[in-house]
């Protein structure tokens, strides 16, 4: 089965970075052909994209929360999506969870991601 492993979280204070791994294994055919995906939650919040990548055409899409401030990129050698977060600020504070859905989705909806991992947390102070 399809297992998404996240890594890479901690705490930091505003200002700060963090890059967040996620180890893919399991795909039934390359994880290259499906859409990946960063997405968080924050308590009493609604689950929300981060970003998004799709190996085929190179396409990437982040949330306009996020933009000028995150970065996904992918080893696929490795299996393995990153999320590299700059600038974080008190409201990134978040479980932040690595998706996966088979195929191109050009958009961050959780409802096109059918594989999830445990997530890793992330607090910003202030």
């Amino acid at each position: 089965q399809v297992q998404l492993l996240e890594s890479g979280g901690g705490s930091v204070q505003a200002g700060g970075s963090l890059k967040l791994s996620c180890a893919a294994s399991g795909f039934p055919v390359s994880y290259y052909l499906y859409s990946m995906a960063w997405f968080r939650q924050a308590p009493g919040k609604e689950r929300e994209g981060v970003g998004g990548i799709y190996g085929p055409s190179d396409f990437r899409t982040y949330a306009d929360s996020m933009k000028g401030r995150v970065t996904i990129s992918r080893d696929n050698a490795k299996n393995t999506i990153f999320l590299q977060m700059n600038s974080l600020k008190p409201e990134d504070t978040a479980m932040y969870y690595c998706a996966a859905g088979r195929g191109f989705s050009s958009n961050l909806r959780a409802t096109d991601f059918t594989d999830w991992g445990q997530g890793t947390q992330v607090t910003v102070s202030s």
